[in-house]
């Protein structure tokens, strides 16, 4: 077994919330810098910057996984992880075709930069990507596992989005395998209040939006890894933790 420390929520400058610095480079080196094995990139509702975020992260030595921080038409955050880049490139258009259009104002919301390889600055999302998407919790989760990923509700004890603040419960269904905590000291609390919550596995993560703010190496997962360090390596090993997180390891 080897102990993978990972963040599995964070936010690139594509993010209209995130800071200009959190680009895929940046991530992937502070992500290095923080003794992290294994990061998600999760903007808001598009997977457009994992791309250059995986390029950066086999630089850096980290697994890369794609993912999204999904809101939901019940205006709950879900954090989507995918087996692979393709997969949650399709469920982007997926969801791109359930967003409102509307045009985002950088003055107001900020930027929402979609980088390249080389780190630079090669377009600007026009419409603004912090709009709840028409796709229900149900939906969400069953659509996710067609686009071959994992879901489960977001920061779970934050009044922000979070599903038991929004629905006032913890819901038995969908059948989510996991959930997600913003403070790790809030454990007990929840797990008291929705007994469910003991048969799932914990998640821990950073919801970064600036630099300063991605994860140390004080949440890991103990999961069976294939040896090597090359691309399909890394994609095995991103599996892996996609199964952990689904409950088949």
């Amino acid at each position: 077994m080897s102990s993978l420390f990972c963040d599995f929520h964070i936010h690139s400058c594509l993010s209209p919330c995130a800071d200009d610095e959190m680009t895929p480079a940046n991530i992937a080196a502070m992500a290095m810098l923080n003794g992290l094995s294994a990061a998600a990139l999760t903007d808001h509702n598009t997977c457009k910057n994992c791309p250059p975020f995986f390029y950066h992260a086999e630089k850096f030595g980290i697994i890369p996984i794609a993912g999204m921080e999904l809101t939901t038409s019940e205006d709950v955050h879900i954090v989507c992880l995918f087996r692979s880049l393709s997969g949650a490139l399709c469920f982007d258009e997926y969801v791109s075709s359930k967003r409102p259009n509307y045009k985002n104002n950088p003055d107001i919301f900020g930027h929402q930069y979609l980088m390249n390889d080389n780190d630079e600055i090669a377009g600007e999302e026009e419409h603004l990507l912090l709009n709840a998407a028409d796709i229900s919790i149900d939906e969400a989760f069953y659509s996710v596992k067609n686009y071959g990923g994992i879901c489960f509700p977001a920061h779970i004890d934050r009044q922000s989005n979070g599903i038991v603040a929004v629905l006032g419960d913890f819901p038995s269904q969908p059948a989510f395998t996991a959930f997600e905590l913003n403070d790790n000291t809030s454990e007990t609390e929840y797990k008291t209040r929705f007994p469910l919550l003991s048969r799932l596995v914990k998640i821990v993560s950073s919801d970064a939006h600036r630099l300063e703010n991605i994860k140390q190496a004080d949440f890991s997962i103990n999961i069976p890894l294939p040896g090597g360090s090359n691309q399909n390596s890394a994609l095995n090993k991103a599996n892996m933790i996609i199964d952990y997180i689904s409950g088949l390891i």
